[in-house]
């Protein structure tokens, strides 16, 4: 389920002060200042993660970031689209996804490795 950490909402120089799980969220993990902006529009619910360094999240600082805004037995994915669809705003910056009423297809985790 999608829950926004609302005791982390700031308000956000363009978008303002957020509701519900649509907003501005700033806070510090490791001595790093973590910036995310959240929504649940659309069909998806979306976040973007960007921090105070010039470098993209690492995979622990986005799974911190999921665990933060989704349950832990939540799936949800960071799309590599095609070159056509390509989008980039600021170099630094991921997303992770979720679709809202639709469960993602995974692949068996024997895949990946064994458990």
């Amino acid at each position: 389920m999608f829950h926004a950490p609302t005791h982390y909402m700031a308000n956000h120089p363009t978008l303002g002060m957020g509701e519900g799980n649509n907003g501005f969220f700033c806070f510090e993990r490791n001595g790093i200042t973590f910036y995310v902006i959240s929504s649940d529009g659309m069909g998806f619910e979306h976040v973007s993660v960007s921090l105070n360094k010039k470098r993209c999240p690492t995979w622990e600082e986005m799974c911190m970031v999921k665990d933060l805004f989704w349950d832990q037995e939540d799936c949800v994915i960071q799309y590599h689209p095609p070159k056509s669809d390509y989008v980039n705003n600021h170099p630094y910056v991921l997303h992770l996804w979720r679709p809202i009423g639709v469960s993602i297809p995974m692949p068996d985790s024997i895949m990946v490795g064994f458990k």
